[in-house]
C-alpha cells in the first residue's frame, strides 16, 4: 500500500496482528528484507517501510529531504496514520541508525528497541567529514555508472563477504531487490542520510529508558565491537552476538534471528 506523509508517497507493508512491530531495513534494501521472516512473527502486526529513495517509495531530488531528522518525523507521521501511538522498532544498519534516532527524538512512541548492525554514528566531526567525502563520491559514481554497476561492486565488499556462502536463490533474491533501485534514490541517500551526515548519538544512548537489543554477527568485528560499546553506555539494553553470521544476520540465520527478535518483544509478558 501507499501513504503520503510530509509530501512523500511512502510504499508500506502490514501483516499479522499483535504488538505491532516497525521494521527498518539497511541501504539497498527495502521492505521486502523482511518478507522470508514473515511466518515467524504472525504474532506481531508488522509494518514494514520502504525507506526514503528506496523499493517504492519516492526518491525526491532535494538530498536534505532524506536527512535523518525528516525520515524521522515520516515515521512518525506514519504512525499517526496507522493510529499507533507506541511501537516496537527493528531496524538493521541503516535503518538502525533511523530507528536509533527516531527512539532519542521520539522515546514516548517506542515501547522496545532492536538495533541489528548498526550505530549511533561517528564520534568526531573529523571522521564525519572524511566519510561525507567519501560517500559523495560514491554518490556521484552511482549516478554517471549506474546502479547495476555500483550493484556489482557493493555485493564484493567485505562487509558482506560472509554472504557468498548463502544459498544462490537467496544471493539472487538480494541481488533483484538491489537493482531495483534508482541512482537518484541511492545517491541521495547516501548524501542525506549518511553516517557523515547525521548527528551522532553517542552522548545520548544513557538518555533511553527502553529496553534495548544490539544483535551482531560474529564475523562482524567491526559492528560487534560498536554493539560492545553501546552496550556499555546504554542504561537497559541487552547484546547478542550470533555465531557464523556477519553483518546481515537476518539473512544469514533468519531463523535464529526472528527467534531472538520474539523473545526479546514478548519478555516478562504472560
Amino acid at each position: 500500500m501507499t501513504m503520503m506523509v510530509n509530501g512523500v508517497c511512502y510504499h508500506v507493508e502490514q501483516y499479522g496482528e499483535g504488538e505491532p512491530l516497525l521494521l527498518l531495513h539497511g541501504f539497498t534494501g527495502s521492505a521486502d528484507t523482511w518478507r522470508p521472516l514473515a511466518p515467524f512473527w504472525l504474532d506481531f502486526r508488522v509494518m514494514a517501510v520502504d525507506l526514503l529513495g528506496h523499493g517504492r517509495t519516492e526518491a525526491p531530488k532535494d538530498a536534505r529531504r532524506y536527512r535523518i531528522e525528516h525520515a524521522a518525523a515520516d515515521l512518525a507521521a506514519l504512525l499517526d496514520e496507522w493510529g499507533v501511538e507506541q511501537v516496537n522498532v527493528l531496524g538493521y544498519s541503516m535503518g538502525g541508525r533511523l530507528a536509533l534516532a527516531f527512539a532519542v527524538w521520539h522515546p514516548h512512541r517506542v515501547r522496545r528497541l532492536v538495533l541489528e548492525s548498526s550505530s549511533p554514528g561517528l564520534k568526531t566531526e573529523e571522521e564525519r567529514r572524511a566519510r561525507r567525502e567519501a560517500d559523495e563520491a560514491l554518490a556521484r559514481k552511482i549516478e554517471t555508472e549506474g546502479v547495476r554497476a555500483f550493484v556489482d561492486d557493493w555485493e564484493k565488499i567485505p562487509l558482506f563477504a560472509t554472504q557468498q556462502a548463502l544459498p544462490d536463490s537467496v544471493r539472487a533474491a538480494i541481488r533483484r531487490e538491489r537493482l531495483r533501485h534508482t541512482a537518484t534514490g541511492l545517491a541521495n541517500s547516501l548524501r542525506g542520510m549518511g553516517t557523515g551526515v547525521q548527528p551522532s548519538f553517542w552522548e545520548r544512548l544513557g538518555e533511553l529508558a527502553m529496553p534495548v537489543l544490539l544483535v551482531c554477527g560474529e564475523h562482524d568485528e567491526k559492528f560487534c565491537r560498536i554493539a560492545a560499546q553501546m552496550h556499555e553506555r546504554l542504561p537497559n539494553s541487552e547484546l547478542i552476538c550470533v555465531k557464523e553470521a556477519g553483518h546481515a544476520i537476518h539473512v544469514e540465520q533468519p531463523g535464529i534471528f526472528a527467534k531472538i527478535v520474539s523473545e526479546f518483544m514478548t519478555k516478562g509478558e504472560v
